[in-house]
């Protein structure tokens, strides 16, 4: 998910923006009943609409809603769908992320909790193939592998195997320092990538190999961690989901250290957990962390700048359906950031809170 997408959905204020979520499936036959779902939504999605504002004022709306069924081929569904209506815009985005429930939001912005669930997860990273016959570098995002980087270093013609049997490797230690030669050349060529990309890097090589090129690594932090090579199973897409793993692990890692931060805060005065006060102080710019549970929405209306009310009709004139789209968005906007999560140990400190910068 890039950040100008987001950026321009989340500040869009139109009466109405409609946003419609739903879980889909990837694979034939199960793909097949996300017509049924979709069809299901947009008919919600017509009803509230002609209900709330009438057919006049939303002409071009209700005329996306009718084409739109016909515009989504359910076999290029990923795991979650997600569309933004208004008489203005039509943007359709495919997730790799479930989504919380089959779902309508009318109100006056759109709902952009799952992009920004996909905006903290999608990990744009390297790849290093480092086995004794294969030293290349790919670029992925998330489990799919987009490219192969083809530049003055990579790929390497030559590869740890070939160096340990060249005659000049006649004895151990000058074996051995020939192939410690070998791993601070493609650690150098690794870091020049990182330098022009900012992109972190995982590994696929034997552990022996990987500790070996963090040994004589000149930024050991750029590595992630590291991955055996699937000798079943070389194809770009299998070794996209073993290295995700890697970076998935090392994503849940830092959400944990997030929610012990909040946790650690809330001694210090720095956490507010009550909606309203959050509401207003991402709106002031104080927000420097927001965390919410997954699950966790409330529709509100605004009756003053800082002041809401919590309600439960989300078809009652000028109600926003979540509010913790809207705060989430104004946290990242104004330089914080915000986390959705399933994670147990954010229990305690209830399903919203935000630590404040002062």
């Amino acid at each position: 998910m890039k950040r100008e997408k987001l950026e321009k959905l989340a500040s869009e204020k139109s009466n109405p923006c409609v946003t419609i979520s739903m879980n889909t499936s990837r694979t034939y036959p199960a793909n097949q009943k996300d017509s049924i779902v979709l069809k299901t939504l947009l008919e919600e999605a017509k009803e509230r609409v002609i209900k709330e504002f009438g057919k006049h004022p939303v002409i071009e709306l209700i005329g996306k809603i009718n084409h739109l069924e016909s515009e989504i081929d359910v076999n290029y569904n990923l795991d979650s769908l997600h569309i933004f209506l208004s008489n203005s815009t039509k943007e359709i985005v495919r997730s790799t992320w479930p989504t919380v429930g089959n779902v309508v939001h009318v109100s006056e912005s759109f709902a952009v909790k799952p992009l920004i669930k996909m905006f903290n997860r999608t990990e744009e990273y390297l790849i290093l193939m480092l086995t004794q016959s294969d030293v290349r570098l790919l670029m992925a995002v998330n489990d799919w592998v987009v490219s192969e980087i083809h530049n003055d270093d990579f790929p390497f013609v030559r590869a740890p195997q070939d160096i340990a049997d060249t005659e000049d490797a006649n004895n151990g230690k000058q074996a051995e320092n020939l192939v410690e030669e070998f791993f601070n050349t493609v650690d150098k060529a690794v870091v020049r990538v990182n330098n022009k990309t900012d992109m972190k890097c995982v590994v696929i090589s034997t552990s022996d190999n990987y500790n070996r090129l963090l040994k004589v690594a000149d930024k050991p932090a750029v590595y992630l961690g590291w991955t055996n090579i699937n000798q079943q199973n070389t194809e770009n897409h299998s070794i996209a989901n073993d290295t995700w793993q890697v970076v998935s692990a090392q994503q849940e890692k830092l959400r944990i250290k997030d929610i012990k931060d909040m946790q650690e805060a809330v001694g210090k005065g720095n956490v507010i957990t009550e909606l309203s006060e959050i509401y207003r102080a991402a709106k002031e710019g104080r927000g420097d962390l927001l965390i919410v549970s997954d699950d966790y929405h409330q529709a509100v209306r605004v009756t003053d700048e800082f002041s809401l009310d919590l309600v439960t009709d989300v078809t009652l004139p000028g109600v926003i359906d979540d509010i913790t789209s809207d705060i989430a968005w104004n946290v990242i906007s104004k330089k914080g950031r915000a986390i959705f999560t399933t994670l147990e140990e954010f229990k305690s400190l209830g399903d919203i809170a935000l630590k404040v910068r002062y």
